[in-house]
């Protein structure tokens, strides 16, 4: 069983930046890939962001290419997305996941992975 806790979300002003978080538990962190989801009210969740078990790979959606940023952190089990010139259609909640199935590549497909945190709300105003 593997435990995720989103934090860092808020209410920001667009071109602001935030960084989410993601704690796991479990021994076996390092060997998941993990990936970043948001879902906006009335729409399906989509894909934000992965990054493979070694760090050695990650992906984003194109709408948020180059203003987002996936890492992590294997020895805290821990997990990151800083978001950096944020627009109004950013706003959504946004969702932690984890592939224990999958470590060493960048999955971008909901149904990939076995484990979701909660979610922590991002709003941007415009």
């Amino acid at each position: 069983q593997v435990q995720l806790v989103e934090s860092g979300g808020g209410l920001v002003q667009a071109g602001a930046s935030l960084r989410l978080s993601c704690a796991a538990s479990g021994r076996r962190f390092s060997s998941y890939a993990m990936g970043w989801f948001r879902q906006a009210p009335g729409l399906e969740r989509v894909f934000v962001a992965a990054i493979n078990r070694g760090s050695t790979s990650t992906s984003y959606a194109d709408s948020v290419k180059g203003r987002f940023t996936i890492s992590r952190d294997n020895a805290k089990n821990m997990v990151y997305l800083q978001m950096n010139a944020l627009k109004p259609e950013d706003t959504a909640v946004y969702y932690c996941a984890a592939d224990m199935t999958m470590g060493w590549v960048t999955p971008r497909e909901k149904d990939e992975y076995d484990y979701w945190g909660q979610g922590t709300q991002v709003t941007v105003s415009s």
